[in-house]
């Protein structure tokens, strides 16, 4: 399902009702992502335009991201396979040899496995003391139990150390608590039961955790309950006290631990407004931060861009597609583009 990154296309409703017509002919329906599985997918055909994209006379840059943003990661990694056993050459390393810049960034993101991704990105984060709050949050808080656990798993295996370690040795404090208890991934599943007493319990721990030393019982309560529970929560804090929760953090707590509870309780009330909101912010900057464009954009094509794209454009006012490209310069625009997938009208 190849589409011209240039072109506005469906607006969301059409978009998806494109797809009802594929419910019974693959499993890549039932996703709210923009990409999903090609249904004419051919390795060989792939191979073959991928090695004239990059043997010819200049590098055919449309021709590579048509073909790595209309495919999903399974099938990327099935071309990367196949491109080996044929060539005796490692694509990612010949498109690296083709590319810069932000798209051979964005390149290298669609080639890799996720979870090396996420491994390198959080690993970048615990090194980088001014991110471990915002992106290490990001993706400890996001991330499905396998997809963490595969997470931590690539972690160790590239770094030759638990992720838990790193966590320990670069950050302190309210930050770090809560870090280790997210990569634990200890967060109870969502039960069909309402447990209105724990609710109620949960709401008088968190009015009376406001002294020295409580600040554990926010991360335990924060981490361990699932987040369906954690919504009536909120909603019976506020009842309870005149005010969100999100009001008793920023008195509560300062500094990086602030900015980590309150991304969380952003997570837990409505991920793909959270999403929202960091793509905005990325796109609000003096120059766009292509690193969180590309980070999300890829981790969210393929489970809940078009939630995503339909709360940025509830929120503010105009579509993700026309914010993008607006903003976004480069032969990394096309990119981006293809992988936002089409307008909100």
């Amino acid at each position: 399902m190849s589409v011209s990154s240039e072109k506005t296309g469906f607006s969301l409703t059409q978009e998806i009702l494109s797809h009802l017509g594929l419910a019974n002919k693959t499993a890549a329906w039932g996703t709210l992502g923009t990409l999903r599985t090609f249904l004419s997918f051919s390795v060989d055909k792939d191979v073959q335009r991928l090695l004239r994209a990059i043997a010819g006379q200049g590098v055919d840059r449309a021709a590579i991201v048509d073909v790595l943003t209309n495919r999903s990661r399974e099938q990327r990694q099935l071309i990367a396979q196949a491109f080996q056993e044929r060539t005796q050459q490692d694509l990612l390393k010949s498109l690296q040899a083709a590319l810069s810049g932000h798209l051979e960034r964005i390149v290298v993101a669609l080639l890799q496995p996720a979870a090396r991704v996420d491994a390198q990105d959080l690993r970048t984060a615990l090194k980088d003391s001014g991110s471990a709050e915002d992106v290490a949050v990001e993706i400890l808080a996001t991330r499905t139990p396998p997809q963490l656990q595969e997470c931590l798993a690539v972690y160790k295996h590239d770094f030759h150390v638990e992720a838990e370690e790193d966590i320990q040795s670069e950050t302190s404090g309210t930050l770090r608590d809560l870090l280790l208890a997210l990569a634990k991934g200890g967060r109870e599943s969502y039960s069909e039961i309402i447990d209105y007493n724990l609710a109620e319990q949960d709401v008088q721990a968190l009015k009376q955790a406001e002294g020295p030393s409580t600040e554990g019982t926010w991360v335990l309560i924060l981490t361990q309950r699932n987040p369906e529970h954690l919504v009536r929560v909120f909603d019976q804090y506020q009842r309870r006290t005149g005010h969100e929760l999100e009001h008793t953090v920023r008195n509560r707590f300062h500094g990086d631990a602030q900015t980590a509870l309150l991304s969380l309780a952003s997570v837990i009330r409505n991920t793909a407004l959270y999403f929202a909101d960091k793509l905005h912010q990325a796109l609000q900057e003096t120059e766009p931060n292509y690193r969180v464009l590309t980070r999300i954009l890829i981790s969210r094509s393929e489970t809940d861009l078009l939630s995503i794209r339909t709360e940025f454009r509830k929120k503010f006012g105009r579509s993700l597609y026309s914010s993008l490209q607006d903003t976004v310069k480069g032969d990394c625009r096309p990119a981006l583009l293809a992988l936002c997938r089409a307008e909100d009208l």
